[in-house]
């Protein structure tokens, strides 16, 4: 573990304290790891979409909107090998909720994401994206065939 030392004006540093005691953190340096985190996954999703990812498409639409239902699960059966599970709920007479999570190369769970949000009726898109690293392993199966596990990126 390195360590490095900051100044904050005591404004500034009440600030963050009160942030991080409503977010329970237990201390500054947690806090300050997962603005960091938070920061190069930033930067990184601004570039051009590269590596694998896990990802969570939120979205709002309205249920009555002509054949939507239909064409938004249309999609996802289209892209089942991205689509790892969906989550439906209903939040008036009208309007429902999904939430998909996703794996794949990032390029096309951006795609599969702008498709679905780009549907008519389709209201406030969010896509959520974690980036993964590759890490080989060694064979687990009776063939010897090796095989790659992804975790977050650190």
């Amino acid at each position: 573990m390195e360590r490095f030392t900051i100044s904050l004006d005591e404004s500034l540093a009440r600030q963050f304290d009160e942030l991080i005691a409503a977010r329970g953190y237990v201390n500054r340096s947690e806090a300050v790891r997962d603005l960091i985190r938070g920061a190069i996954e930033h930067d990184r999703q601004q570039g051009e979409p590269t590596g694998q990812c896990v990802a969570n498409l939120s979205y709002v639409y309205n249920h009555h909107e002509r054949e939507l239902s239909e064409r938004l699960t249309g999609l996802q059966h289209d892209h089942h090998d991205l689509t790892v599970a969906a989550m439906h709920a209903h939040l008036d007479h009208n309007h429902c909720l999904e939430s998909v999570i996703l794996k794949g190369s990032t390029a096309a769970v951006r795609q599969f994401a702008d498709a679905m949000i780009a549907e008519r009726g389709v209201r406030h898109g969010k896509l959520n994206v974690i980036a993964l690293e590759a890490e080989y392993h060694h064979a687990h199966d009776a063939q010897g065939s090796d095989h790659v596990h992804y975790h977050p990126t650190r």
